[in-house]
């Protein structure tokens, strides 16, 4: 009889708010400050969400935790340009950027796609992220 409205619950698949320099990266534990290269990663049946600093921390966490729904989670990142949530498995991306954890990639839609940037599609710069990674490791056992 009596309803609760202020209890809505957000739709599985929508990106959580982010609480900005307080909500920790789930991988390397570093505040989440930058606007313009967060990622969330949700379960698709649970609905949890996990926060990142870097598309680079996002794509290692999949691999390193053997998330078993990593080819069903829904990804969103912040639009390089804009800050607004984008698919991230439908986004324009151009490397050399500066971003939180150096990985170097940035998040368009067309619509806010740097002129004459050259682009790159999510397997590609996923796939990428693993090489930098393991180059980096490589660099750091030489030592």
């Amino acid at each position: 009889m009596f309803g609760f409205s202020g209890c809505d619950k957000k739709p599985i698949g929508a990106a959580e708010k982010m609480h900005w320099d307080r909500d920790m990266c789930e991988r390397c534990k570093m505040a989440i400050s930058e606007r313009k290269f967060a990622v969330q990663i949700i379960d698709p049946k649970t609905g949890k969400d996990y926060k990142f600093d870097d598309l680079g921390c996002a794509v290692l966490w999949l691999k390193e935790e053997k998330i078993p729904w990593a080819r069903q989670a829904i990804i969103w990142i912040t639009d390089a340009k804009t800050g607004k949530w984008i698919d991230a498995r439908k986004a324009k991306y151009v490397s050399g950027t500066i971003t939180p954890m150096a990985y170097g990639f940035a998040a368009y839609t067309d619509a806010t796609l740097p002129k004459g940037a050259k682009v790159f599609d999510y397997p590609y710069v996923a796939k990428r992220i693993e090489e930098i990674e393991k180059e980096n490791s490589t660099k750091v056992k030489a030592y």
